[in-house]
């Protein structure tokens, strides 16, 4: 006789419901794969153990708090927390250096290593999706400066003909908006790769 197999969704549900078992049940389904994910990206034994514990105490929080609601895709959401846990491992990690605010410093810079290994990967997703947040907070006539210029490759003669303001305006414009985004950069705390 086959042992019915009872859906991740089931098993929430359960566990939130009071039947601690319940998650014993899924942290054990998912323990093989979760861990060798984790390992994958951090390649060392006692790291990707404290990622997979703090990954669980997090799941436990946000189901406690009655914050889940992924409509029984649990794994692929208790995935994300670990990425996310391995990001932040990353960064407290002395492999990545922090942002110096210099004049000579373009944060762009930073977006363009084109021989990435996973865990530089997985660094550079989330450098793109920080700085795009952070363009979003600019001034209009900043962002759509810097968007042109950085993002669609255009002249600054391009920029001013597509704006209909002097090139100089426009060189004014991208300037604020580094200075502006540097100012960002040290708000948010985010760290930024070499």
């Amino acid at each position: 006789m086959r042992k019915k197999i009872t859906p991740d969704s089931e098993l929430v549900s359960r566990y939130i419901k009071g039947n601690e078992a319940s998650l014993g049940i899924l942290i054990n389904k998912h323990q093989q794969r979760l861990f060798s994910f984790i390992y994958s990206k951090v390649k060392d034994k006692d790291i990707t153990e404290d990622i997979f514990q703090d990954t669980f105490i997090k799941v436990i929080r946000t189901l406690k708090k009655g914050n889940y609601n992924e409509e029984g895709k649990f794994l692929p959401w208790v995935m994300r927390i670990s990425h996310n846990l391995v990001i932040d491992h990353f960064r407290k990690s002395n492999r990545m250096p922090t942002f110096r605010n210099t004049d000579e410093f373009d944060i762009f810079s930073v977006l363009g290593d084109g021989s990435l290994n996973a865990e530089k990967q997985i660094i550079q997703e989330q450098i793109y999706n920080d700085v795009r947040d952070l363009v979003k907070e600019l001034p209009e006539e900043q962002k759509e400066v810097l968007v042109m210029r950085m993002y669609k490759d255009m002249s600054f003669k391009e920029i001013s003909e597509n704006t209909g303001v002097s090139i100089n305006t426009a060189l004014g414009r991208m300037r604020y908006a580094l200075i502006n985004m540097r100012k960002l950069i040290e708000k948010h705390n985010i760290i930024l790769v070499n």
